[in-house]
């Protein structure tokens, strides 16, 4: 067999399995693989695409009184496939075809969700032995006392020597401490958020967290809320978008008034170049004495973070924000949903999406893996760890 030929089979296997579990009254699939290989590696597999592409026969259905409840564990099996399915590529799979994958979606959404009480604290345990964010999650008094040198995330032979200066910038111990809180959202930025009317849903969430400051006012705040408990910062948006703070710095104290009390989390101990625009932005509010509470994420948190996702297959440069606040809310939160995670550039019934549901600007290429890191977020929806939000959300 060649290179890549038992993947391939895997991956016609999948795709075979999910067209004999929902039959042919859908739409007919599309016309490409679950997951895209190099050219070499799908060479002398049209066997395997005939088999995917030719229609599935259904076994006849048996018309009796038990149907319903026949139905009912069809359904299970066929979701329970999928999930094993869905796990066994997940860490194979190097590239991956949009289309195929928003069908694999469309098969998600049709199964039931149900929290996995189990499954749930089974990975908030890995998470906590790996990481334990009650604890690491952001730079304390308590876990980063003066003298301490300080290795920087990604630029790991850098150091930095905690100063008092730096030292009182610091919460003394973790602020979460109520944690852990019933009811999380995780509110992404994507697309797809508008006009789904979750805002008063998300609202409704013990806690929120946000990333890289997204507008929450005016009309955006019927689709994603208002409500703010947490919010990332990126440096690179106080440099572009707020000029350094300097002469865009009331600009930007207006801008985040809108969090009310929130935490606005930075990572100063990432890279060197982060480190004095992430400590403006402390001395900022400080000097302004505004509500905002400037915290760090912890360099060893998030090494450690990072650590723990590649052995699930996410190998890229760096983690994105989303999957770093939802590896966090899985800690700190009984009930994790997510709304606005959405890395595709249509929805599965062909409508446009934009990248942000406030702007369509693209992120770099190649620094973070978004697909595979959804592949992962699939996963914990689907083994009901966290629920994702995949459509408008109901009105009450």
């Amino acid at each position: 067999m060649r290179p890549g030929g038992a993947l391939l089979a895997l991956l016609a296997s999948l795709l075979l399995l999910l067209r004999l579990f929902w039959g042919s009254t859908e739409a007919p699939p599309r016309p490409r693989l679950l997951m895209e290989e190099n050219r070499e590696a799908t060479h002398g597999t049209h066997a395997a695409l005939r088999m995917l592409r030719s229609p599935a026969t259904l076994p006849p259905r048996a018309m009796n009184s038990t149907y319903p409840s026949e139905k009912s564990l069809q359904l299970t099996e066929r979701c329970t496939n999928l999930q094993d399915g869905f796990k066994t590529l997940s860490n194979k799979t190097r590239r991956y075809s949009e289309d195929d994958y928003l069908q694999i979606v469309t098969h998600v959404q049709r199964c039931p969700w149900k929290r996995q009480v189990e499954e749930h604290e089974n990975f908030r345990a890995k998470l906590a032995s790996c990481c334990d964010a009650a604890q690491n999650f952001i730079v304390s008094q308590n876990n980063t006392p003066v003298g301490t040198n300080m290795t920087y995330e990604v630029e790991s032979k850098n150091e930095i020597l905690i100063r008092e200066n730096i030292f009182n910038m610091f919460p003394v111990s973790q602020p979460f401490v109520e944690h852990p809180y019933n009811q999380c959202a995780v509110v992404g930025n994507g697309g797809i958020l508008n006009k789904s009317l979750c805002g008063a849903e998300i609202d409704k969430s013990d806690f929120v967290f946000r990333c890289n400051l997204p507008p929450t006012t005016g009309d955006a705040s019927k689709d994603v809320g208002s409500k703010t408990n947490l919010v990332t910062v990126n440096p690179s948006i106080i440099k572009l978008k707020y000029g350094n703070l300097k002469e865009k710095k009331a600009i930007f104290l207006e801008d985040i008034a809108t969090y009310g009390d929130a935490f606005l989390l930075l990572p100063a101990f990432s890279f060197r170049a982060n480190t004095g625009t992430s400590f403006k932005v402390y001395h900022t509010l400080k000097e302004s004495k505004a509500r905002q509470k400037v915290i760090y994420f912890h360099p060893k948190y998030l090494r450690n973070l990072a650590l723990f996702w590649r052995t699930k297959g996410v190998t890229e440069y760096r983690l994105s924000s989303g999957l770093m606040i939802t590896s966090v809310a899985v800690e700190l939160c009984e009930n994790v949903k997510l709304y606005g995670f959405w890395p595709f550039s249509k929805t599965v019934h062909d409508i446009p999406v934009s990248h942000h549901y406030y702007d369509n600007n693209l992120p770099k290429r190649g620094f973070h893996e978004m697909p595979k890191e959804y592949r992962q977020i699939l996963q914990l929806h689907m083994k009901g760890i966290l629920k994702l939000q995949f459509s408008k959300c109901q009105i009450a």
